[in-house]
């Protein structure tokens, strides 16, 4: 799988205010959006992983909105990861549109068990979710 996933998606109504411009809130959801993705596309779905009994809360985010978006608008996630330890994840996110980066952020997921205490990752887990090499 390439180290840099691309989801493409669409600025919805409901996600606009009375302008048409979407609310910065938007961007975390879009930021999951995109982490899912990375995860159907490194063979590790969500649903599989907590299935196993595993689960990855957001423990941190940070993020930064450059332009907005409005509605109807088509804009591209692009999610990567930028470091992996013995519990914790670290997703980077780019929100582009026609190319130029609107928005961008990082979220910070710690690998729990169900009780929710942290746990290591597993071996395999840890295999498929590499860092990418060099930003993109």
């Amino acid at each position: 799988m390439s180290r840099v996933v691309v989801a493409r998606e669409r600025v919805r109504y409901a996600e606009t205010d009375r302008m048409g411009v979407a609310y910065n809130s938007h961007f975390l959801i879009w930021f999951e959006v995109g982490r899912s993705a990375y995860m159907r596309a490194a063979g590790l779905p969500y649903r599989e992983l907590e299935a196993a009994g595993y689960y990855m809360p957001v423990s941190n985010f940070a993020g930064e909105v450059r332009e907005s978006l409005d509605y109807d608008d088509e804009f591209e996630i692009h999610t990567w990861i930028t470091r992996v330890r013995s519990r914790q994840v670290v997703f980077s996110y780019e929100i582009r549109r026609e190319g130029r980066i609107v928005g961008r952020g990082e979220t910070t997921h710690v690998c729990v068990d169900h009780s929710r205490r942290p746990v290591a990752l597993p071996a395999d887990l840890r295999n498929r979710l590499q860092p990418a090499p060099v930003v993109p």
